[in-house]
């Protein structure tokens, strides 16, 4: 069954007005009329509404939920007027806030409830991290009498679990709805018209159904390079798009893990934890430096140039396109190594097999081709000359040049940097 927005934006009178549509229409059947009885709306506010509304429609029985503003008075609700400094503390100001529209048949209240309250801080009065102000403050406005008394008892429910993590007590405040202003469409699903950003997560790690865990075993992080990428317990756009363009194509020597912000311990991290994802980059599991928010495969691969290279040849051949010298260290370590691949330094994608080197006499490791889709070709004029620059496909660096008929018997020659490679033997068995 279709519901039009002015339908369900009235809130309370949603059940009554879907049972009016549903006699309205001839020939209905009545376990349909039954079925949007189960149909209501909560406005909820905690926090910035743009990573909330996403979170709500990633839940299962959630049918939509719209960014808003609600529980103001005295001026028109707009992003403009509800962001002014001379709003900023004003106990009249709207709040930032989401209308979900759920089944509750599929999700019940109280589980969307929970969610709720799992999903931010809700000790926080005016605030959310960074964000300051009466716009941000924890506020649930219920569309029913049953809404209202549940939102009571879970609120009470969880005061404890939160005092016993330390926390202290919740502002939340709980009032019926009394209107709810849709927020400017460019604020509508935020994150998909914004896809390279970051999920704030400000959720405390206090959850009602606490089953007893150990502290995360982080002892193989406080040894050597490490990379740490903080995820969300709930859903982050941001996180899955990560994981889909980066970490799962993943195969370098540094090891990549996941935690959630309460998982650090033992480690000593100095950036904000609370924006999912952030990527730490760790030596002896210390923070060296980290990067917060959504990182694209060559954002990835430039940061992690950075923190494996340093201040070394390799990364000047790799993002300055510069040139190894001849005859270098590793060019002689690798000229005869054994039957294996020569694998990109940073994403340990193959690039080249041994099966295809042969020997230039130039001072460069030579190959008669490259393994298959490995590496790209660009037109490079520097130097006053016209020559064909060779990219690994996976991180973007800088691989070295193809040379038109210069290989064994009039075939190509791929001229590549060693410093930019990592050597790996065949697997025999």
């Amino acid at each position: 069954m279709t519901f039009s927005r002015s339908v369900y934006l009235l809130g309370a009178a949603i059940t009554f007005s879907a049972g009016c549509f549903a006699l309205s229409t001839e020939k209905i059947e009545h376990s349909n009329v039954e079925a949007t009885m189960h149909i209501k709306t909560i406005v909820l506010g905690s926090g910035c509404f743009w990573g909330a509304e996403k979170r709500y429609e990633a839940l299962e029985g959630v049918i939509d939920a719209e960014s808003g503003y609600a529980d103001g008075h005295g001026f028109k609700a707009t992003y403009k007027n509800i962001t002014d400094q001379s709003r900023r503390f004003d106990e009249n100001n709207y709040a930032e806030v989401v209308q979900v529209m759920y089944n509750s048949n599929i999700i019940s209240s109280k589980a969307l409830l929970q969610n709720y309250f799992e999903s931010h801080d809700p000790t926080q009065s005016n605030r959310q991290g960074n964000d300051i102000g009466t716009q941000y403050r924890s506020i649930i406005l219920t569309t029913t009498k049953e809404q209202a008394q549940l939102a009571e008892q879970v609120k009470a429910e969880y005061q404890p679990l939160l005092s016993e993590a330390g926390y202290g007590a919740i502002k939340t405040v709980i009032k019926p709805l009394e209107g709810f202003v849709s927020a400017e469409e460019y604020h509508q699903n935020y994150l998909q018209k914004n896809p390279n950003g970051y999920c704030p997560d400000h959720a405390t790690g206090v959850v009602f159904n606490k089953t007893k865990k150990a502290d995360v075993d982080n002892s193989v992080l406080l040894t050597g390079k490490q990379i740490v990428v903080l995820d969300s317990r709930e859903y982050c756009p941001y996180c899955e798009k990560f994981k889909k363009t980066v970490a799962n194509n993943y195969k370098g020597s540094i090891p990549l893990t996941f935690r959630h912000a309460d998982e650090l311990n033992g480690l000593t991290i100095k950036s904000a934890t609370w924006a999912t994802p952030t990527i730490l980059f760790l030596e002896n599991g210390k923070e060296v430096y980290a990067r917060q928010g959504y990182a694209s495969p060559a954002e990835f691969y430039k940061a992690l140039g950075a923190f494996k290279l340093g201040d070394s040849d390799a990364y000047e051949v790799a993002f300055n396109e510069r040139t190894d010298r001849p005859y270098c260290k590793e060019y002689k370590e690798f000229k005869n190594t054994p039957d294996g691949v020569f694998v990109d330094k940073l994403s340990g994608e193959p690039l080249f097999d041994t099966r295809d080197r042969f020997n230039s006499g130039t001072g460069w490791l030579s190959f008669k081709h490259p393994v298959k889709n490995s590496v790209t070709k660009h037109k490079d004029t520097s130097w006053g000359m016209t020559r064909i620059e060779l990219k690994s496909k996976s991180t973007g660096i800088h691989l070295g040049h193809l040379f038109k008929g210069e290989g064994p018997r009039g075939t190509d020659r791929y001229c590549i940097n060693a410093t930019v490679l990592e050597f790996i033997p065949r697997d025999k068995s």
